[in-house]
């Protein structure tokens, strides 16, 4: 069966019809469930929405960018644009709005060559518990996560998480896609990601192929072929100035999932020495592009 990520769809629909209208932390409101999944098999495809247009080099540069350990929204700048950060004074990324607003508030060095976030994704990645002053006595949970796929493979521990309850005061935003959890049977290599709050029409695809391809990076650097892709959310919910933009998608019938080809890498030095360009999605025609604001 050729999958087209019609369940993507389908969750739009359900909480078109289900959701419950509540208030939320941007006060643009939203119509709201509590729990679900979509599932994906990533032998048959990869899941990209093709409803609409994927921001496909700012999902491959945010993931290098977390890999990497950056915080600094500057640095995402220039590997998603492959171009030195001097020559992007004027490029913005999906994280520049955060830096600039709660990332300043909380006093971090915010100017054109450093947008500081403070402990986001990267840093919990690649130094969990560890501070500014002080990584020694941190946790590299990708060196870890590595490891215990190659050597430990029955392992039903195998979890990333970027939720640290100690520092997420201190954070520009605090998760929303908290934790992911590996599991290797058969050869294959399968991902569940949980989502805590789940923007349906605008982060929700981004970050589905955001942990697809984590899913491929990690498999390929263990030698193992991929299984599923499990998404969960928590908090699901169409903003009320998205609900114009999902009727148009939902009118629009989802065509066949691309596939992925990736680069040479065989540790984990090489792949943070890849960039964007070398990803690519084979056979991706999706439709035009749905602009909506972001809700910061």
């Amino acid at each position: 069966m050729v999958q087209k990520m019609k369940q993507y769809l389908d969750a739009l629909n359900y909480i078109m019809d289900n959701g419950e209208e509540v208030s939320d932390r941007t006060g643009v409101g939203t119509l709201s469930v509590f729990g679900y999944q979509i599932r994906f098999n990533l032998q048959e495809g990869f899941p990209a929405v093709t409803t609409k247009k994927l921001a496909w080099r700012s999902v491959v540069g945010e993931l290098l960018w977390f890999l990497e350990g950056s915080t600094d929204e500057r640095r995402l700048a220039e590997l998603t644009f492959n171009k030195d950060r001097t020559d992007l004074v004027h490029k913005k990324t999906i994280w520049t709005a955060n830096a600039d607003a709660q990332g300043a508030e909380l006093g971090y060095e915010n100017n054109d060559l450093i947008k500081e976030l403070g402990p986001v994704y990267g840093h919990q990645w690649r130094h969990f518990d560890g501070t500014d002053k002080d990584i020694s006595l941190s946790t590299d949970q990708i060196i870890w996560l590595i490891n215990e796929i190659k050597n430990n493979p029955d392992s039903r521990r195998m979890i990333l998480s970027a939720w640290n309850p100690n520092q997420i005061n201190e954070m520009a935003l605090p998760p929303c896609h908290t934790m992911a959890q590996f599991r290797v049977m058969n050869g294959k290599l399968s991902c569940q990601l949980y989502q805590r709050s789940a923007d349906m029409f605008l982060g929700v695809p981004f970050n589905i192929a955001s942990y697809s391809l984590l899913t491929h990076m990690l498999a390929q650097l263990c030698d193992l072929k991929v299984g599923s892709f499990v998404w969960v959310g928590g908090d699901c919910h169409i903003y009320k100035n998205h609900k114009k933009q999902v009727l148009e998608q939902l009118k629009r019938t989802p065509k066949s999932l691309p596939n992925l080809e990736m680069p040479s890498f065989s540790n984990l030095d090489e792949l943070l020495q890849t960039r964007p360009i070398g990803y690519t999605l084979k056979n991706y025609d999706p439709m035009d592009s749905i602009k909506a604001p972001m809700a910061i």
